[in-house]
């Protein structure tokens, strides 16, 4: 199966094929007597990670848990097609999402607002699931998979005030999604995820420094797979974030409009991808899920947040 990858640890990687691309979205499952799938993708190409999952063996009964890093659609919108093809799931989120994927309502329209006409062709609206398979999970809670497995889960904003990280202790693996950033095929460094509404500086680094003193063996992104050596891949994640809010403030200053905001950073940053002639699609997957308009935009609301005192210190 071409969309799975084992790794190490009893680790399975699946590509969710988000928008028709590889490589986009990764799906984790870990292997334990009570089986977790770590993030999920849309709704339009959950279908794919149905289709890994049942090309492994699974049935109806035997996945116990999806854990969400967060509720944006690329990472939680099929919640509602895996829960209702694994009847025994628990759906695990932070506490401070859970009641969007109860009642998805608000999160669909909101997101038709910022993702345009991708809603219809990438993404889809995510469908209600019943509150008693929702877990919202707060700092510190675990996962007993059985076996002597368990999942430490972290809460870690900054990407969004929502966001969690996985930590499996037995292995050493950190589940990060999007909270590192992303570095998808053809890239050449870690790229800030920083998109509105609640992005916040202060809180990225913060839970970046986190990660750190975990000292975790392997850091597995949403987008895409490990990035290694761990403590290497989290220096430089850090060093980018501040690279690209020191550009973004200059800009800001000098002119607090999202276009100059946008049009510096694509100037400053253009050279993170290299050119590939076998992979056409290497820029399509950065400007879907960290470019510079979308970065810009919640570097532009983090200022003025900030200005208001309305962020963290």
């Amino acid at each position: 199966m071409t969309d799975v990858q084992t790794l190490p640890a009893g680790i399975t990687a699946i590509d969710t094929r988000t928008a028709g691309m590889t490589k986009v979205t990764a799906g984790y499952l870990l292997d334990a007597p009570r089986p977790a799938l770590v993030e999920c993708g849309p709704a339009l190409s959950v279908s794919h990670v149905l289709d890994a999952l049942r090309g492994m063996g699974m049935d109806g009964g035997d996945l116990a848990y999806l854990v969400l890093s967060h509720i944006h659609l690329d990472h939680a919108g099929g919640a509602g097609d895996v829960a209702a093809a694994f009847p025994h799931a628990t759906v695990v989120v932070s506490e401070l999402g859970a009641r969007h994927l109860v009642d998805p309502q608000r999160l669909n329209e909101s997101s038709r607002q910022v993702y345009g006409d991708l809603m219809d062709s990438v993404y889809g609206d995510c469908t209600p699931i019943d509150a008693r398979r929702v877990r919202g999970v707060a700092d510190g809670e675990q996962l007993d998979l059985g076996g002597g497995r368990r999942l430490d889960l972290l809460h870690t904003p900054g990407h969004a005030k929502h966001h969690i990280a996985a930590y499996d202790s037995d292995s050493g693996a950190l589940f990060v999604g999007d909270s590192v950033g992303v570095k998808m095929p053809g890239m050449i460094t870690i790229r800030p995820a920083t998109p509105p509404p609640d992005f916040d500086l202060v809180l990225a680094h913060r839970t970046l420094d986190r990660y750190r003193a975990l000292e975790p063996s392997v850091v597995y992104l949403a987008h895409y797979g490990a990035v290694d050596p761990p403590q290497d891949a989290l220096a430089e994640a850090d060093s980018r974030l501040r690279a690209w809010a020191e550009t973004a403030e200059a800009a800001y200053a000098e002119h607090s409009e999202l276009d100059h905001v946008t049009e510096t950073l694509a100037a400053r940053f253009a050279d993170e991808v290299e050119p590939d002639s076998a992979d056409p699609d290497a820029e399509r997957r950065l400007a879907l899920l960290s470019g510079h308009r979308s970065n810009a935009m919640g570097f532009v609301r983090y200022f003025a947040l900030r200005a208001e005192g309305r962020t963290a210190t």
